[in-house]
C-alpha cells in the first residue's frame, strides 16, 4: 500500500510540473452526490442475500490539463458504502465510512463528454452495524476491531464518465470496485466481501 501511495504522489507531482511547464490550467473543484452500494460476496458467504444501500459522497477535486483532450484528475472524497440484508429475523444494515482517493485520467471524447478511469485507494474510518426487528433496534459502531481484522486501506478501481455543461459545472457517473477483500479472514459477523459502488454526482470547478 505504501508503494501505491508513493506512486500516486509521484503522478500528482508529475502532473503539476507538466501543467505548470506548459501553462495549462490547474482547476480546484468540489463535488457531491449519491452512492448506491452493495457487496460482492466470497464464494463461501453466499448463504445470505444482500440489497443495495443508498449513501453519499462529497469532497474536493483537481483538474490538471496535460494535453488538449487529456487531464489528470485526482480527488479526495468522504464516502459511505455498505449493504442491507433481510431475513426472517429482521433487517441488518452495515454502513462503512471511507476516505476515497481516486487517481484518475480524464479523456475528452467531444463536446462536454469525458471518460474517466484509474485506481483508487480507500481508507476505512468506521463501520456502523444496525439490526432492526419487530421488537426494537440495536446499533453498533466499530472504529477499531482487531479481532475481525478489518483492512484499514483497500485498493480498487474506478471507471465512468463526466459531462461538462460549462467550464464550471458538470455531472458525473461512475462505478467503483475494491480489488481487495474487506478483511483477511471472514467471521460469522464480518464475512469476506468486496465493496462495489455506483455513484452519480454534481461537480463544480473554481
Amino acid at each position: 500500500m505504501k508503494k501505491i501511495l508513493i506512486l500516486a504522489i509521484g503522478l500528482f507531482v508529475t502532473g503539476v510540473a507538466n501543467a505548470q511547464s506548459t501553462d495549462n490550467a490547474i482547476r480546484i473543484g468540489a463535488k457531491a452526490g449519491v452512492n448506491i452500494s452493495n457487496i460482492i460476496k466470497d464464494n463461501g458467504n453466499n448463504n445470505f442475500k444482500t440489497d443495495y444501500l443508498v449513501g453519499y459522497h462529497a469532497g474536493i477535486t483537481l483538474d490538471i490539463k496535460l494535453l488538449e483532450n487529456l487531464a489528470f484528475t485526482p480527488e479526495a472524497l468522504y464516502s459511505t458504502k455498505g449493504y442491507k440484508s433481510t431475513s426472517t429475523f429482521g433487517e441488518y444494515t452495515q454502513t462503512t465510512h471511507f476516505i476515497d482517493i481516486p487517481i484518475l485520467a480524464s479523456i475528452r471524447l467531444g463536446g462536454g463528454l469525458n471518460v474517466v478511469a484509474g485506481p483508487q485507494v480507500s481508507f476505512l474510518l468506521s463501520t456502523n452495524n444496525k439490526f432492526e426487528t419487530g421488537f426494537g433496534t440495536a446499533e453498533q459502531k466499530i472504529v477499531e476491531d482487531s479481532s475481525d481484522r478489518f483492512k484499514k486501506s483497500l485498493f480498487g478501481g474506478v471507471i465512468g464518465f463526466r459531462y461538462d455543461f460549462s467550464n464550471k459545472v458538470g455531472i458525473n457517473g461512475r462505478y467503483a470496485l475494491d480489488f481487495q477483500k474487506n478483511n483477511e479472514n471472514g467471521t460469522s459477523q464480518t464475512p469476506e466481501f468486496k465493496n462495489q459502488v455506483f455513484q452519480v454526482g454534481l461537480g463544480l470547478k473554481f
